[in-house]
């Protein structure tokens, strides 16, 4: 059955859209909801709203702009780093020329960020205080408001499914779909009473405080495990040439140097002295299956690719479904299950997760499924694989090419320290307490949208 709607000409006016999605039925429905309330144009409410181009040309950008993966002058924070509230790992970084040319899109913290393009499209980030320096990376949007006492208000409503809808609804292009400025300061925004403002004020701060307390005790679980094996605080030598042996060059079917860097033969002793065993003594492994992009839907069973993992667990960032019949087929033998290890070999290697109950999915060709054999805790292995015992290793084995791979001959033998069962324990209740905080926390946010969601539903 055709879908359509009427509207008159007055409504085409200074909307620069003609195409049919953009007047759906469903987005007319929500803009009256919405302009039955008391809103805005996001613009109205903007003070400052800038991006990385608004400091040069792209070509400006590409002479002016190094970006380093070693520690320079000035944190370089993508989307990834904003949507994982990772700003420790994978981090780029740039130099003072860079950090300087790049002034505008310089970070103080407290920012309203909106990702403009790519599979985080449209998404709402508050940013953190940082101690460091820092600049924003390309393809985000930095805004300050008038009435700074709305943000988390209007970060959690555009994050709700209304919000993002209709934020969705102003994309353009189709190669690499984009909201540009100008859409943007036409979205319209619901304006709360202040009553209702503080309400998801508190809930925001709620949310963000459990997220706290969730890296609080993921760290102090890894402090732990560096501590007992003497690797805390680690720092090599940053020696410019390392002496090999031939044999290690024979046995290694290696030549390139970062292989033999020093750092990892430190780290590889440090290991050795603790009873370490190889992976594959510890877990089976399997290795999960690629079905190709054509076998991907809108919706269905869910397809785990590498982009979608983390070491918090399985996102929902740019999600692949499968269809019911291809699940079917193919869940006796690529359907991870409660207690399994997921550990990623592609890409990004060495991020693991155990996963704590059944998922009705299928494991792309980048991730494998690691089930333990031998009594060693699984939260205590997944953060050993996580910290810089497994992150070196795969480093390491993976190196020297433009896509990291980690083969699975490889992974079956990285080391792994056995530490005491007590101290196990006493890591993996640490990680556990995070994920469950964690939980908490995505719970005292989904419990904010909702509320959003419902008072922009109710009528007047």
């Amino acid at each position: 059955m055709a879908v359509y709607s009427i509207i008159e000409k007055s409504q085409l006016e200074g909307m620069h859209r003609l195409d049919a999605e953009y007047y759906q039925p469903e987005y007319l429905e929500l803009d009256r909801k919405i302009k039955n309330r008391n809103y805005s144009r996001f613009g109205d409410i903007i003070s400052i709203l800038t991006d990385y181009t608004a400091n040069s040309s792209f070509a400006g950008l590409k002479k002016n702009v190094h970006i380093y993966d070693e520690i320079d002058f000035a944190k370089w924070i993508r989307i990834q780093n904003l949507d994982n509230e990772d700003f420790k790992n994978n981090i780029r970084y740039v130099d003072k020329n860079s950090f300087d040319f790049l002034k505008k899109s310089a970070l103080l913290g407290d920012e309203l960020l909106i990702s403009k393009t790519g599979e985080y499209l449209g998404r709402a980030y508050l940013m953190p205080m940082l101690s460091e320096k820092a600049t924003l990376a390309d393809n985000i949007f930095l805004i300050h408001l008038k009435n700074e006492s709305l943000k988390e208000f209007i970060i959690t409503f555009i994050n709700s499914s209304v919000g993002r809808k209709l934020l969705l609804r102003r994309i353009q292009g189709t190669g690499q779909p984009t909201i540009i400025k100008e859409s943007l300061r036409d979205y319209l925004i619901p304006i709360p009473s202040e009553k209702f403002s503080q309400i998801i004020k508190v809930s925001y701060s709620e949310y963000k405080e459990e997220l706290e307390n969730s890296k609080k005790y993921y760290q102090q679980a890894e402090n732990l495990l560096l501590e007992e094996l003497g690797l805390k605080n680690f720092e090599s030598e940053n020696n410019l040439f390392s002496i090999v042996n031939l044999s290690d060059l024979k046995n290694a079917h290696r030549i390139d140097a970062e292989y033999f860097q020093e750092k990892y033969e430190i780290i590889k002793e440090k290991i050795k002295k603790y009873n370490a065993y190889k992976l594959g003594d510890l877990v089976s492994i399997k290795k999960g299956i690629e079905v190709g992009a054509e076998e991907y839907r809108e919706e269905g069973k869910v397809f785990i690719r590498v982009s979608s993992m983390s070491k918090d667990g399985v996102t929902e960032s740019d999600q692949k479904y499968l269809s019911d019949k291809l699940y079917k087929k193919l869940k006796d033998d690529f359907e991870p299950k409660k207690e399994e290890i997921l550990l990623t070999k592609d890409a990004t290697p060495g991020i693991a997760y155990v996963l704590k109950e059944n998922i009705q999915g299928i494991i792309s060709s980048g991730i494998l499924r690691l089930k333990l054999k031998n009594k060693i805790e699984g939260e205590y292995l997944a953060l050993c694989l996580n910290s810089i015992i497994g992150q070196t290793q795969a480093e390491r084995d993976s190196g020297g090419s433009v896509i990291a791979h980690w083969k699975p001959e490889q992974i079956k033998n990285i080391l792994i320290p056995i530490l005491p069962q007590k101290i196990q324990q006493k890591i993996a209740d640490l990680v556990q307490k995070s994920h469950e905080a964690r939980k908490k926390a995505k719970e005292l946010l989904e419990e904010a949208k909702r509320k959003v969601e419902t008072i922009i539903e109710k009528e007047n």
